[in-house]
C-alpha cells in the first residue's frame, strides 16, 4: 500500500505539470506561426457581443465543476462537504490532465476517496459508476446529436495511420473507438447491475490467452472491483440514478458547449444548425482525445481542433482556429493543472497530518 501511495503522489511531481504544458503550448506556437505566415489575423475585432460569449463559455466551465461536485455528493451520500467536493474533483481532473488519456484517472481518483475516509469498496464503486456514467451519456448523444446535425455532414479530411496494414482516418478512428466505448458500457453495465462475477470470467478467461497474459493480473483486479463495487450499488432507487444522470448530462454539455460559445465570441453568431454540428464534430474529436498517450492529451487535442472545426471559424477575411484552440485549452485544461497543484499542498496536510492530530489527541487522552 505505502509503494502505491508513493507512486500515486509521484504523479503529482512537478515535472509531470511541466510536461503537457510545453508539449501543448509547443504545438500552439507551431501552430501560429504557420497561421501567422499563411494568413492576417489583425481583423480579429472583438466587441461586446464577443465579452458576452467568453463570459457564457466561462459560466459553462463553472457549470461543468458544479455539476461534477453534485454528482461526487449523490454519489458519496453526501458524506462529502462541497468544499471537500471542490478539492476532490478539481484534484481528480489535476490527475487526469497529467497522465496519459489512454490511462485516466480513474487509480488517482480512487486513492484520492479512499484518502476521505471512504473506504475501498465505496470509493471504487464511486469511480465506476462516474465512467459507466459518461459513458452511458456519450453513447446515447452521439446518434442523437448525428441525426440531427446531419450524418453526411460529419465527415472531415484529416490527418491518416495506419494499425495491422489497415489505414485509418478521423471517421475511422471514430468508429472505432465509439465501437468500442459502447462494448465497454455494456460490459460494464452487466456487471454492475445483473451478474459480476461472469464478467470476471471473461476477463480472466480472455486474459489466459497467450496475447493478453500480461493483462491477466489487471484484469483479475477489475474483475474483484466490479464484484465490490456491485455490492455496493445495490439497492439505488430510480430517483438516485436519474440525479446522477442528471448531472453527468448538465456537464458533460456544458463542457462541449465551451467551444460554441468561444468560436461565436471569435466569429459572431452562426446558426442552430452549424451549432449542432460543432458539438458532433467535437463528439468525433473526443475519441481521439480518449487514445492520446500525451498527458490529458496535450498536443494531440491542440493538432485536431482544426482538423474538426477550422470550416466554422475561418473565413474569407482570415483564420483565427488556432487562437480559438488556445482559448479552449486556456478554459477547459491549464486551470486544472494550475488549481490542482495550489490545492495538493493542502488537501495533503489535511488528510495526512489531520489524521495524524487525530491519533495523537486520541493517544493524549488515553
Amino acid at each position: 500500500m505505502a509503494s502505491q501511495q508513493r507512486r500515486i503522489l509521484n504523479l503529482f511531481a512537478l515535472h509531470r505539470i511541466i510536461i503537457p504544458v510545453i508539449i501543448g503550448l509547443a504545438v500552439i506556437v507551431f501552430m501560429i506561426f504557420n497561421d501567422i505566415r499563411d494568413h492576417e489575423l489583425g481583423f480579429m475585432r472583438i466587441g461586446l457581443q464577443s465579452i458576452a460569449f467568453f463570459i457564457v463559455a466561462i459560466l459553462l466551465v463553472a457549470l461543468r465543476d458544479l455539476a461534477y461536485m453534485y454528482r461526487i455528493r449523490l454519489l458519496t451520500g453526501n458524506e462529502l462537504s462541497w468544499k471537500k467536493s471542490f478539492q476532490v474533483i478539481f484534484l481528480w481532473e489535476f490527475a487526469s490532465s497529467v497522465t496519459p488519456s489512454v490511462v485516466g484517472g480513474s487509480a488517482i481518483a480512487v486513492f484520492i476517496l479512499i484518502k476521505e475516509k471512504l473506504g475501498a469498496g465505496k470509493s471504487t464503486a464511486i469511480v465506476m459508476v462516474t465512467a459507466l456514467l459518461d459513458e452511458m451519456f456519450y453513447i446515447i448523444m452521439v446518434p442523437v446529436v448525428f441525426l440531427f446535425a446531419g450524418i453526411e455532414k460529419l465527415s472531415v479530411v484529416g490527418s491518416t495511420f495506419t494499425f495491422l496494414g489497415v489505414v485509418f482516418g478521423p471517421m475511422g478512428i471514430f468508429l472505432v473507438g465509439y465501437l468500442f466505448i459502447s462494448i465497454l458500457t455494456i460490459l460494464l453495465s452487466y456487471g454492475l447491475f445483473i451478474n459480476p462475477s461472469a464478467v470476471k470470467w471473461l476477463l480472466v478467461k480472455i486474459t489466459s490467452i497467450t496475447f493478453f497474459k500480461r493483462f491477466r493480473k489487471g484484469a483479475t483486479e477489475t474483475g474483484d472491483q466490479i464484484i465490490l463495487s456491485s455490492q455496493e450499488l445495490k439497492g439505488k432507487s430510480l430517483i438516485f440514478w436519474l440525479k446522477a444522470f442528471g448531472a453527468t448530462f448538465l456537464s458533460w454539455t456544458a463542457r462541449f458547449w465551451v467551444v460554441n460559445c468561444l468560436i461565436m465570441g471569435f466569429t459572431g453568431l452562426i446558426s442552430f444548425p452549424e451549432n449542432l454540428l460543432i458539438y458532433a464534430r467535437q463528439l468525433m474529436m473526443w475519441v481521439i482525445m480518449l487514445v492520446s498517450p500525451t498527458p490529458g492529451g496535450s498536443g494531440i487535442a491542440e493538432y485536431f481542433f482544426p482538423v474538426f472545426l477550422r470550416e466554422f471559424i475561418a473565413g474569407q477575411a482570415g483564420d483565427l482556429t488556432t487562437i480559438v484552440a488556445f482559448a479552449w485549452r486556456f478554459l477547459t485544461y491549464y486551470p486544472y493543472l494550475i488549481v490542482g497543484a495550489l490545492i495538493l499542498p493542502f488537501w495533503l496536510r489535511r488528510v495526512y497530518l489531520g489524521r495524524r492530530l487525530i491519533r495523537f489527541r486520541n493517544d493524549k487522552k488515553k
